[in-house]
């Protein structure tokens, strides 16, 4: 019996491990829109129909090295290259006439290209002669198509020769293959160095780099860098000599160099500066470089094969005026992170208090970087041992976050390092899980230490492997050990806190690669315990 009152039913009550879930899985897919929205670039600097002033060519595809003495460029690659960057550019830059260059200009004109030929000059004397030679007969043979000679590549900047040996390869160039213009390429510091050597060429050629200056100029500063240092040179030159800015560009992918980011984003930004600049002052210009070298990983780490503005495929990288993203595998990153993420959630759904959020930590740490770490795999790895380690972290990473969340809904526990290493039988009193999760710990130092090591001693051309190395982190980090910590696990946890330090201070604060790099360093280390209380 009722007093006649409606019956209102109570709404279904949400499970609080799927309403975490969701939420988690919202905020991956969130984080993951905002890495891969397109991001605005300026106005294309080109009018419609014009092309790039030059565009510095290198052939090698795939396997193919410049070190290779017993190799020659096939002449269909060239002239398959210069096809495609006929569409974009008025003219190549070569550097040398060996392993089948001297090809070039032939199959240049056939495109209705302009060549800068370059006569590579190293410490090689009789090279250097055979160089010259091929330069002299291209001249008689191409004058149309050749519209100048860079006799010397950074010559001076490798210290090489002497500038008086440079200076006579130079005039014997440049007598012999007159009217064509000659010139000399380096660095612009080695030319304000050098000045004197500026009435032995036609024309000055000048390197300007800013991700490379030993100062790194972030993107948003290098337009006006580029100006000032054109402007500097200039002033120590005879009045009326010719400036060609020989080299400048920006990488889109590689290690953060303080402020400077290689990305697609800034590398358009950058080139769209340059050109609108040049066009605005009337200068010359070639940019480096036309398509992505792969062999020069091998000097310069990722960010040496990542110049091009077409891929090593011959692709375009970018369309100019138009926003590109920076992550443009995206969508599937997101789904991955958003999968990986909910699923380590509804996992732990039995944890509460501060074991649940460390789920969720953990979750949203895996959800952004595991994706982007296997984005970056194949980026960085250079030969099977980087593929090796690049792998054991990934797979680290996918075996460690699910059994931390484990360990965590089940209250178990896991042994110190010493333990696992059988130091200390009384700390090891642990179900499968710990025990695995143990070992998790052992390799995740092994590979992570000398790593920081390496990055601390010789950085310039090493990556921040911070998505690589955060989900192990994260992952010992959140489960409880047994015991205190031994005198070993003191050691080596100062030493990977101190050393994530050190590269801070190395990179600098405008580098957040490297201040997430640190943090994931950081958190390896406090996952060694190294404040509890210390046994012999």
């Amino acid at each position: 019996m009722t007093d006649g009152s409606p019956i209102v039913a109570s709404a279904p009550r949400v499970p609080a491990g799927l309403l975490a879930a969701a939420v988690v899985a919202v905020l991956v897919a969130a984080a993951w829109w905002w890495l891969g929205r397109p991001v605005p670039v300026p106005p294309s600097p080109l009018a419609p129909g014009e092309k790039m002033a030059c565009l510095s060519y290198a052939p090698y595809e795939g396997d193919q090295t410049p070190f290779d003495p017993t190799l020659t460029i096939p002449p269909d690659q060239i002239d398959r290259q210069l096809g495609e960057l006929s569409k974009v550019t008025s003219c190549v830059r070569t550097y040398s006439t060996g392993q089948g260059l001297a090809a070039v200009p032939e199959l240049a004109a056939k495109h209705g290209l302009k060549v800068l030929q370059g006569v590579w000059l190293s410490r090689n004397r009789t090279d250097n002669a055979k160089e010259i030679a091929t330069a002299i007969e291209l001249a008689k043979a191409y004058p149309d198509t050749i519209r100048g000679f860079v006799v010397g590549n950074e010559v001076l900047l490798r210290r090489d020769l002497p500038v008086a040996t440079l200076a006579e390869a130079i005039r014997t160039v440049r007598q012999a293959v007159k009217p064509i213009p000659v010139t000399y390429a380096d660095v612009w510091e080695f030319w304000e160095a050098n000045a004197a050597l500026a009435p032995e060429v036609d024309f000055v050629t000048i390197h300007m780099l800013p991700y490379w200056e030993n100062q790194p100029i972030p993107v948003g500063q290098a337009r006006d860098h580029v100006a000032k240092i054109y402007r500097d040179v200039q002033a120590l030159l005879p009045p009326g000599k010719p400036i060609l800015i020989g080299e400048t560009g920006w990488p889109s992918r590689g290690r953060m160099r303080e402020g400077a980011l290689p990305s697609p984003s800034d590398q358009v930004k950058f080139l769209t500066d340059i050109v609108a600049l040049s066009k605005t002052n009337g200068w010359d210009y070639n940019l480096i470089e036309a398509l992505d070298q792969p062999w020069k990983r091998l000097l310069e780490g990722t960010v040496g094969g990542h110049w091009g503005v077409l891929d090593d495929q011959g692709a375009k990288k970018f369309t100019w005026g138009e926003p590109i993203s920076d992550h443009p595998g995206w969508l599937w990153q997101g789904a991955l992170g958003v999968v990986a993420a909910a699923g380590l959630v509804l996992l732990g759904r039995r944890t509460r208090g501060a074991d649940r959020a460390k789920v969720v930590v953990l979750a949203l740490v895996t959800g952004l970087a595991l994706p982007w770490w296997v984005e970056e795999i194949p980026v960085i790895s250079l030969d099977q041992w980087d593929w090796l380690f690049s792998g054991l972290l990934l797979a680290l990473g996918i075996v460690l976050a699910p059994l931390a969340v484990l360990a965590l809904a089940r209250g178990g526990t896991r042994p110190g390092l010493a333990a696992v290493l059988g130091a200390d039988p009384a700390g090891g009193k642990t179900d499968w899980i710990g025990r695995t999760i143990g070992w998790g710990l052992v390799l995740t130092i092994a590979i992570g230490l000398p790593t920081l090591i390496a990055m601390l001693i010789d950085s310039r051309y090493r990556d921040f492997q911070f998505s690589g190395f955060a989900v192990p982190a994260v992952a010992l980090l959140v489960v409880p050990v047994i015991g205190a910590a031994s005198r070993a696990e003191r050691i080596v946890g100062l030493l990977l806190a101190v050393g994530a330090i050190g590269v801070v201070v190395n990179e600098g604060l405008q580098n957040w690669q490297a201040i997430l790099f640190s943090l994931a360093f950081l958190a390896l280390a406090a996952a060694l315990r190294p404040w509890r209380g210390a046994r012999a």
